[in-house]
């Protein structure tokens, strides 16, 4: 039971201004899975908070994900307490797995790993734990663990709705304006396409299982980065998850002032009815002026920037400061990643290289905003902010002239990238603390 003395510590707790601030956010984004939920059943679909819940009980649609959630939430746990809950997860999942056996349920289609109600289980568990049988410190560092873990979940979940909300608000889409501006830089996709197609079925189910292995990525170089928060008891100030979820939450509003579809559905053969052409990826599109055009309601408007891009560079940058066979881990995620976006027609040369930009600008922002606000990080985000916001402006309203003109349209925008990578390393090796030298000791004076 829980004293009375307990009752008032944690109540007292609860007025200071950072518990304020952490409550005030937690409704607000209550409040916007509610929105999301409303919006998504006006669509006639199920939303994000409805698909979460189903998770429970029915056949999670990303069982890898639900373990590297709770795998976030065990870094604030002891090796015994890890060891339970990881037995405990796997005990549930074989129950539901012999339960949906017994009745001969099947696996619906693209649910590709029928396990995963165990770790959400426990993470559930976990959350019963804090507010009935902790206190004080421990049951706030507690919660934290579960909201990481519950938080990369219905991330996912947002997403999913919101590129759903994409589809159905944006009835014409541009892609006719970046494929064009696209001419600048080669038109990277096409060629992409054409070396994944020369690596034939084991490149392309390499890249596959990475670009939908995103998230599980994020959950090794995340662990990484938080493997000492059970001994020190408190998280870092900053982390990869942070980066993750405010990518995940700014990149889809971009995608409702800029919506494209990509080259594989405008330019391919999975556009159907709606495809000016079946172009991709062996004859780059002609060079016609540019305009809107419809699209179905299904199709996601989900290019610009590309988020994969976006998220593989923020892997990539969160594991330089690893060991050795992290650091390869991370060159091996972005490169493959790079591979799949453009190799696969998902994503247009343009939206690359915005991506680029749009990550470095939001880990500037986060990392100005852990160690406190000065002159350099507000010229860093303003510089990158600055690109990317001439990007989708030269992107929409010259795209001609930088088809016509590449050499020096196509240098202009690598230049550009290169400007907001070239200020993120200066201004953020600053940032590193000095390491200072011990202080050597006075020489004693010898006793004669």
């Amino acid at each position: 039971m829980i004293s009375r003395t307990d009752r008032r510590t944690a109540f007292a707790a609860w007025r200071q201004p950072r518990a304020i601030l952490w409550a005030t956010a937690g409704v607000v984004a209550l409040g916007f899975l509610i929105a999301l939920e409303i919006a998504a059943r006006h669509y006639g679909q199920q939303g994000p908070i409805t698909n979460q819940a189903k998770e429970v009980i029915f056949t999670p649609k990303s069982g890898p994900l639900l373990y590297g959630s709770m795998a976030l939430m065990m870094v604030v746990l002891t090796w015994r307490e890890r060891l339970i809950a990881t037995g405990v997860a796997v005990g549930i999942d074989i129950v539901f797995s012999l339960v949906r056996w017994a009745v001969d349920a099947e696996t619906p289609a693209g649910y590709g790993y029928p396990f995963g109600n165990g770790a959400l289980w426990v993470m559930l568990g976990c959350a019963v734990i804090a507010v009935t049988r902790r206190t004080g410190r421990e049951r706030a560092l507690l919660l934290k663990g579960v909201g990481l873990g519950l938080l990369l979940v219905a991330g996912r979940k947002t997403g999913d709705t919101w590129l759903l909300i994409t589809a159905k608000t944006r009835p014409t889409v541009l892609d006719q304006y970046v494929a064009t501006a696209d001419h600048a830089l080669g038109n990277p996709s096409w060629l992409a396409g054409r070396i994944v197609q020369a690596t034939g079925l084991l490149g392309a189910h390499l890249l596959h299982w990475v670009y939908i292995q995103l998230a599980v990525a994020a959950v090794v170089v995340s662990l990484y980065q938080l493997r000492h928060v059970a001994v020190e008891r408190r998280f870092p100030s900053h982390h990869l998850v942070r980066t993750f979820l405010v990518i995940g939450l700014l990149g889809p509003a971009i995608y409702m002032i800029f919506p494209v579809v990509g080259p594989i559905f405008v330019y391919g053969s999975d556009g159907g009815q709606w495809a000016v052409a079946d172009l991709w990826p062996d004859t780059p599109p002609p060079l016609d002026a540019p305009h809107h055009m419809p699209f179905n309601e299904v199709t996601p408007r989900n290019c610009m920037p590309s988020l994969h891009t976006a998220w593989a560079t923020a892997i990539f940058i969160h594991s330089r400061k690893g060991p050795r066979i992290l650091r390869f881990f991370g060159v091996f995620w972005l490169i493959t990643t790079l591979g799949a976006t453009l190799g696969f027609g998902y994503h247009y040369g343009a939206d690359i290289i915005a991506g680029v930009v749009f990550t470095l600008t939001i880990e500037a922002a986060l990392r100005s905003q852990a160690r406190g606000w000065d002159r350099s990080g507000i010229q860093l985000v303003a510089h990158g902010a600055t690109v990317f916001v001439a990007f989708l402006l030269s992107y929409r309203y010259i795209p001609m002239q930088m088809a016509e003109l590449p050499w020096v349209f196509g240098p202009l925008l690598i230049l550009a990238m290169l400007s907001v990578i070239y200020a993120y390393m200066r201004t953020t090796k600053r940032w590193e603390p000095k390491a200072t030298p011990a202080p050597q000791p006075e020489p004693q004076p010898e006793l004669v």
